[in-house]
């Protein structure tokens, strides 16, 4: 069977709101706000929650098992899964990290250990102060301890979008050796173009020693305005995780939005060749909590779940929408679970979106000449505020 009639791909989904989410300037969750969060982002239908960094303090420590114990048995809108949420926590490839993280989230059916260190030379040289071949002797034995406490280890390469090529898929080939079953390609300061990481990730796919044995992700970040477009270059490249965070929260100017890259791979399903498990419809519901539990205010105009997204101001889109609701919306609200409030009466609105709500208020049959009259009420108020609600229509009813 050819590729190109091969079954869609299946790509899985990560989520680290809860640790990489919470690096953000001014955002704080308490554990409580996490919990609920965890079961919501379970109940999404990711694969794997990311719930915390356990050696970064004892209360992270203890949350972490926490959601372990509550979220890792939880089944909600999961059936078409068939198993629960893997479990995840991040540390680095130090001893005592490794063990202190197994048993932050042992009690998970599922769980994840997921080892990090940095491989660009400025993070070698400056930060960790060591060579090429101490890093690769960390990951080696850091990985190694990690797999005789579960068969599900992680290995992400920090800064690995800066990193050497060939540097770089030594050190996954010494981490697949050793059993990494998952293999996460970061741009942690999020300074590729789409164009370089694609090539950077098809690099380390078709470059790796035994890189068939691990599932690769990507873990990207915004700092250029390209988190998502770089995620989707790294899953045209031959990725088939997904490392995000809602609403794309995160360190500096955060990271891809997990919400968006779905939307976009089950939009252009047939581009991407690739499918996913994750329940669309509760992405505004879960969005909106992370926001609320993390005091982010929601943009407007955030795409996917922001307020303005189904709604319409000009006279010219509204009467478009009233005719058929795909001349100006790409999205189905329903897909992501919102709530469609599609024409908001403006300055801008036009005389049949001014008869379409008068008609939902049960105000039909209206005389054309007593409608011109009504229509230019309606345009002088409209200038003195900046939405004509319902009860301004009572009124200029009643006038």
């Amino acid at each position: 069977m050819s590729a190109i009639n091969a079954d869609p791909k299946l790509i899985l989904f990560s989520d680290t709101t809860l640790r990489d989410g919470e690096q953000a300037p001014g955002v704080h969750f308490t554990a409580d706000s996490k919990v609920e969060i965890a079961k919501g982002l379970a109940e999404l239908g990711v694969d794997i929650i990311e719930v915390g960094f356990p050696v970064s303090s004892e209360q992270n420590f203890d949350t972490c098992r926490r959601i372990a114990r509550e979220v890792g048995h939880h089944m909600t809108h999961r059936e078409h899964i068939g198993q629960p949420v893997m479990i995840c926590a991040l540390c680095r490839t130090m001893e005592s990290d490794i063990l202190r993280t197994y048993e932050a989230i042992k009690d998970a059916p599922r769980f994840q250990i997921r080892l990090f260190i940095a491989t660009s030379n400025i993070h070698l040289e400056h930060k960790l102060r060591i060579s090429r071949t101490e890093c690769l002797r960390r990951v080696r034995e850091g990985i190694r301890l990690a797999r005789t406490l579960s068969p599900n280890v992680a290995f992400g390469a920090e800064d690995g979008g800066r990193t050497d090529p060939d540097f770089l898929t030594e050190v996954f080939g010494v981490a697949i050796e050793e059993g990494a079953t998952l293999s996460l390609i970061g741009d942690t300061v999020g300074g590729c173009i789409p164009a370089e990481f694609h090539q950077l990730v098809k690099y380390c796919v078709e470059r790796t020693p035994g890189s068939k044995k691990t599932i690769w992700g990507v873990h990207t970040h915004n700092d250029l305005g390209l988190g998502v477009a770089n995620t989707l270059a790294g899953i045209e490249a031959g990725a088939t995780l997904v490392d995000a965070t809602m609403l794309g929260m995160g360190e500096r100017a955060g990271n891809a939005a997990l919400e968006e890259v779905a939307m976009c791979l089950s939009t252009h399903a047939a581009h991407y060749h690739a499918t996913h498990q994750l329940n669309t419809p509760h992405f505004t519901r879960v969005c909106r909590m992370v926001a609320a539990r993390s005091g982010m205010i929601l943009a407007a105009n955030k795409p996917i779940i922001g307020q303005n997204v189904f709604r319409h101001t000009s006279g010219i889109h509204q009467d478009g929408m009233l005719k058929n609701r795909s001349t100006y919306e790409y999205l189905n609200p329903n897909d992501v679970g919102a709530t469609s409030d599609a024409l908001i009466l403006s300055a801008q609105s036009g005389r049949t979106a001014l008869l379409s709500r008068l008609g939902l208020l049960g105000y039909t049959g209206i005389p054309n000449d007593q409608f011109q009259l009504l229509f230019a009420k309606f345009k002088n108020l409209a200038q003195t505020k900046l939405e004509v609600d319902d009860a301004d229509l009572v009124k200029l009813m009643s006038d």
